[in-house]
């Protein structure tokens, strides 16, 4: 997160060269998330909000014992009806309608992917293997008490956690891990990548005003907006969005961290970005559009590396005392699996890559599951996976740990 923060006040005219004519390109950005064409809005990310709303079906379905299939999780992960599948999986019937789908977009970005199509498969069906033990193995324990190698159910206050043999939650496993592979992949390293903004005469094209077939935005207005959309797409109201607003994804947890005083600020400045990029996207100051970029990868990055910290902490925290509260430490630590699963897809600005590379994540992630997996894994192990994250951004263990 940047110390040096841009205020927005409505219509504020901002100077900066622009590197593409060496000219003062003079942008004025408005406060919200609202940019418009002939007097009607030109921003559009109806498909983001869509694969949010999915994602978010996906996991409360994966609770419900008495009425979901693993025929029916993978529908609502693909959306392709298969031969005596379920052809209307969703209870929104507006998503039974929509063409799109989660899976097609998980590690799919541009950047990290378009050469490394077996990584992206391997991905993809990592979340449908998930969705799948969690029928075969953890719904037929239902009232089973969980033991190590034993699926079930475990305590957590007045709570009933389900965790398979190695006390993993997988709705946690599949909603905390699509944060990085849908969402935050398709934002950094997608709809915010040069090579997708500047694809084609996207560049010419935006800078001429011609728009999409069709539309009233041009084509890099519109791929700016679908990174926005996998951010606070599914806020009440999009164009000014309440910082932490639930949806159990990337807004929620930049909420979170925003409230930690250490992180303030880090909501507003992510928002403040977007709203400059797109305003420079329109005035065509290149630039200051990928000067904006960083941030956002910068802190949407550190978003989900703080609630890895967080959450291995917290567990730690639940295990390491007289009497293992494991139910807590189950829950957290199963979240900590997923935003560390999610680093995966994070990106240092002005790079090409993850903070941490997906081979070192995968051997932390091996840590957690070894032996009989969180049943008996150290608590000097998580205070060294948290060091290992921490060191690779600008906080500490205990700050991130708050």
């Amino acid at each position: 997160m940047r110390l040096t923060k841009i205020l927005l006040l409505p219509l504020l005219t901002l100077a900066f060269i622009s590197c593409d004519n060496n000219e003062t390109a003079k942008i004025e950005a408005p406060s919200t998330y609202e940019f418009t064409r002939n007097g009607e809005s030109s921003v559009s990310f109806t498909g983001q909000t869509t694969r949010i709303q999915m994602a978010s079906e996906l996991t409360s379905a994966m609770m419900d014992f008495d009425n979901t299939t693993e025929e029916l999780l993978l529908e609502m992960y693909r959306n392709e009806t298969a031969e005596g599948g379920d052809a209307d999986p969703f209870q929104n019937e507006d998503l039974n309608e929509a063409t799109k789908n989660i899976k097609g977009k998980v590690a799919a970005s541009t950047d990290y992917f378009s050469s490394n199509t077996q990584l992206s498969a391997e991905i993809k069906n990592e979340f449908e293997g998930w969705l799948s033990a969690q029928v075969q193995d953890v719904f037929p324990n239902e009232n089973t008490q969980a033991a190590p190698g034993q699926p079930g159910q475990i305590a957590d206050g007045s709570s009933a956690r389900y965790v398979n043999g190695k006390g993993f939650e997988y709705n946690q496993l599949v909603g905390k891990s699509l944060i990085g592979a849908l969402m935050a992949d398709q934002m950094l390293n997608n709809y915010l990548s040069t090579a997708v903004l500047d694809a084609g005469t996207n560049r010419e094209d935006n800078s001429n005003g011609t728009l999409a077939d069709g539309a009233n935005y041009t084509d890099m207005e519109h791929k700016w907006d679908e990174a926005y959309g996998y951010l606070f797409g599914n806020a009440d109201n999009p164009a000014n969005p309440a910082i932490g607003e639930g949806n159990g994804f990337l807004n929620t947890y930049l909420g979170r961290v925003d409230a930690d005083e250490d992180f303030a600020g880090i909501g507003q400045e992510t928002f403040d970005a977007f709203i400059l990029g797109r305003a420079a996207i329109e005035a065509g100051a290149y630039d200051i559009r990928d000067e904006q970029a960083q941030i956002i990868r910068e802190n949407i990055s550190t978003v989900i590396a703080v609630r890895a910290v967080y959450y291995l902490q917290s567990g730690k925290n639940a295990l390491d005392q007289a009497t293992p509260d494991y139910g807590a430490a189950f829950h957290d630590l199963s979240e900590a699996y997923g935003f560390l699963y999610s680093l995966k897809f994070s990106r240092v600005p002005n790079s090409d890559s993850p903070y941490l590379g997906m081979q070192e994540i995968d051997e932390m992630l091996a840590q957690l599951e070894a032996g009989q997996g969180l049943w008996d894994v150290e608590p000097s192990t998580l205070d060294e996976i948290s060091e290992t994250i921490a060191a690779q951004f600008e906080f500490t263990v205990s700050q991130a740990a708050n």
